[in-house]
């Protein structure tokens, strides 16, 4: 589709269509955000631009420059590695400009070296593509009040939002950038015990995703903690029971644990470098 002519033609614009900055799109459309024809996306790959044209309608391009010079609020979707050099090729059209990096390890204190915009983080993860996406966004020092809250209402159109400071994201990166994958993986192991105890596959499958998103969804509703709706669930003696002393033994929820402290940690060290 070809970008529209006169002023700053975009509301918003993302650059890079992969599989996060993609989700957020998708979703804004689902959500009503605002028209596709207010979203400006650049993505080099001829697929992942085709896809994004047939799944959320928004206008395309190739070319990270028309994004940054026609859009009011600019998001940053690329790969960690070649965040700044992405800067560093748009530093003169988003002078002044609220600049958003949804990439993981890269300072704001980076970036601000790079260009004269006012920059900020926002950690989000790929259910955003179906609005229900846990995003925490970080501030940078020249981004005002109304920056925050401009970012804030994209993203919680979208799903849950927490503020929290830049020193922190890399644990938010941890548990909500990379906790869908671990989500999938207790999902997919759940459906592997109902098959090993007899159950068809695809309904075994179709068991366990609505189990996790029924949990989650009352853990959302009631507001109690999880110690008291596991309490809710558990018989002494019984079943449920059963299958948690095996997880106790097999250290299951501290391999979780462990998976989130690793994330952060790698998080930490891609910030580092």
């Amino acid at each position: 589709m070809s970008l529209q002519s006169g002023g700053v033609r975009y509301r918003l614009g993302f650059i890079g269509g992969g599989k996060l900055a993609g989700s957020v799109v998708r979703g804004l459309v689902r959500a009503g955000f605002c028209r596709p024809a207010e979203i400006v996306v650049s993505e080099p790959n001829d697929e992942v631009r085709a896809a994004l044209g047939r799944d959320a309608a928004v206008d395309l391009t190739t070319k990270n420059a028309e994004v940054a010079e026609n859009a009011g609020m600019v998001l940053i979707g690329v790969k960690p590695a070649v965040v700044l050099s992405v800067v560093e090729e748009i530093v003169r059209a988003i002078e002044g400009k609220l600049v958003i990096s949804l990439a993981a390890g890269i300072r704001v204190g980076s970036m601000e070296a790079k260009a004269p915009a006012r920059f900020m983080r926002a950690m989000t993860n790929t259910p955003a593509a179906v609005c229900q996406a846990a995003t925490a966004i970080a501030r940078g020092a020249r981004s005002t009040e109304e920056d925050f809250e401009n970012v804030r209402k994209v993203f919680a159109s979208i799903g849950f939002v927490a503020e929290v400071k830049e020193e922190q994201i890399d644990a938010v990166t941890a548990l909500a950038g990379s906790g869908p994958a671990f989500v999938y993986s207790v999902i997919e192991a759940l459906a592997a015990g109902g098959s090993n105890c007899g159950l068809p596959a695809e309904v075994s499958l179709g068991l366990a995703t609505q189990t996790v998103r029924g949990a989650a969804q009352l853990a959302l509703e009631s507001q109690l903690s999880p110690e008291e709706l596991r309490r809710m669930v558990i018989t002494p003696g019984g079943t449920t029971a059963a299958g948690l002393a095996e997880m106790e033994k097999r250290q299951t929820t501290a391999g979780l644990a462990a998976a989130v402290e690793a994330a952060t940690a790698r998080g930490r060290e891609m910030g580092a470098g």
